[in-house]
């Protein structure tokens, strides 16, 4: 049997290699799960038959604190995988920790919520960044087929998004299998089909992880007993991750702390660079704080345009019956399956031309369009009914713009990072971008407290409106942002001497 080396993996004939299916289907069954209990959450938060009886105010902060910690230890995972386990060891270990935690929810998820979740946001922060690394490492260096490979992979991620983020809320909602699960079991169910996909997507890795060669491995200059430290940490944190989540006001001491403290330590690097590369990194801070303001916008999906769904939308979309909070789950990666090739290409076609709009424009566009998606659900309440019931089709509509948005700002802001921080702070700056993520779920919570709070004890058709009242509020907000960044562009592009 011929040996799998790198070099045999990087050689690799045709378009892509036979690895990144591996990865591609792993991936996609990772995603199912990530997207359908994101999909689920708030609406079980808020449950009152069998959930834990929240009202929509909580839920949406205790929404905004779980998502904030997954992505927090998104870039914990990440250094632990670095130093200690390799990427497939972390992946392996992330797996078996989200596995655990969707069997807790499905066995009882009103009493072990909080110990399930945390298992969960645990594991995620293990397995979330190191596929995608191993992605990279398939090819050599300046391969012109990686940009091919990551938007196969990026289809991936969204085809596992689109069908979980759809299906999982079907089964919470008993439209799925309605004959066959009984109304009090139906979220033990719909935990258990999440446990069950993340399984299928561990035993993908696991049975074609030797067609990876030597990618992945663990570091051979360390020990086992730093990785059985690591195993041992992981497990101890939950119950302090439990304590967190569920008090959202240690959510906040944490958030307090964790920013300004990188900050602090950015600063104190920046001590020893020029004056070039000092500027190069106030161009990346500037994407990283825009970044968290249009993550806390459009995060919305999971928080309040949830309950906004459940409650106030149709189930009748060009005359097709779905249900409305399945519609708000995955209507943002089907449009990125249909489209984001297409916008790549635009992209080409205006490069062509010398016409491209550089990066912080396309920033800022990524505001503009979703300013234009959060004024369509504003403009929603108009064609409601009496009972506070509006188009479903429309709130797809508000849906297409904003992701026109996402795939402006979100497939640069990585590349960015590591093009315009200097060597020695790249760790640095990319966890910085993931706690940008963090802070934009966090920062959502809030928001979707504030909206949902102010319709307590409303009429259904009150609540409408309130709610588009607040997603009025978030378009201004977004295009007032996106025209500062469109116009600060000549200053920012100024200070990224050359980087594209």
């Amino acid at each position: 049997m011929v040996e799998t080396t790198l070099s045999n993996i990087q050689n690799f004939k045709g378009k892509y290699p036979k690895q990144l299916w591996y990865l591609f289907f792993s991936e996609m069954w990772e995603r199912f799960c990530f997207y359908g209990m994101r999909g689920m959450l708030v609406v079980f938060m808020v449950d009152k038959i069998v959930g834990l009886h929240m009202d929509d105010a909580v839920a949406n902060k205790q929404y905004g604190s779980t998502q904030a910690f997954v992505y927090a230890f998104t870039f914990i995972g990440g250094l632990f995988a670095d130093k200690i386990l390799g990427f497939r060891k972390s992946l392996f270990w992330g797996g078996i920790l989200m596995i655990i935690g969707s069997c807790i929810l499905a066995f009882d998820p009103s009493h072990l919520f909080y110990l399930g979740i945390s298992f969960t946001i645990v594991g995620t922060g293990f397995f979330k960044p190191n596929i995608s690394s191993m992605v990279g490492q398939l090819y050599k260096d300046g391969d012109h087929r990686t940009d091919a490979g990551f938007s196969l992979f990026y289809a991936g991620i969204n085809l596992g998004a689109l069908i979980g983020g759809y299906l999982c809320v079907a089964v919470a909602k008993g439209d799925l299998f309605s004959n066959i699960i009984a109304e009090n079991l139906r979220w033990n169910y719909a935990f258990g089909f999440a446990a069950v996909v993340m399984t299928i997507s561990l035993l993908t890795f696991i049975y074609t992880k030797k067609t990876l060669g030597p990618i992945g491995l663990q570091p051979i200059i360390k020990t086992k007993r730093f990785e059985y430290f690591t195993y041992a940490a992981s497990l101890l944190i939950i119950p302090i991750i439990m304590k967190m989540v569920s008090k959202t006001e240690y959510t906040d001491y944490f958030m307090y702390t964790i920013g300004p403290l990188t900050l602090v330590y950015l600063i104190y690097e920046m001590k020893s660079l020029t004056k070039i590369e000092v500027q190069k990194l106030g161009a990346a801070l500037v994407f990283v704080i825009f970044s968290v303001l249009f993550w806390a916008f459009f995060e919305q999906s999971g928080g309040s345009l949830s309950l906004f769904a459940q409650h106030n939308l149709s189930s009748d979309i060009l005359g097709f019956h779905l249900d409305p909070n399945g519609v708000n789950n995955s209507m943002n990666s089907l449009v990125v399956i249909l489209f984001a090739g297409l916008l790549g290409m635009l992209w080409l076609w205006l490069n062509k031309r010398k016409s491209e709009p550089n990066s912080i424009v396309k920033f800022g566009l990524g505001f503009l369009f979703l300013a234009g998606g959060f004024f369509i659900f504003y403009w929603l309440k108009n064609m409601a009914d009496a009972n506070g019931i509006t188009s479903l089709s429309w709130f797809s509509f508000g849906w297409f713009i904003i992701t026109f948005g996402e795939l402006s700002l979100s497939p640069i802001g990585m590349s960015l990072m590591t093009k315009l921080s200097p060597q020695k702070l790249q760790g640095v700056m990319m966890g910085m971008w993931f706690l940008a993520s963090a802070y934009g779920q966090y920062v959502a919570g809030i928001l979707g407290a504030n909206i949902a709070s102010s319709s307590a004890h409303s009429t259904n058709l009150e609540a409408l409106n309130l709610y588009c009242l607040g997603y009025k509020q978030l378009a201004i907000y977004a295009l007032v942002l996106g025209l500062v960044m469109i116009l600060i562009s000549p200053l920012v592009k100024k200070w990224m001497h050359g980087v594209k």
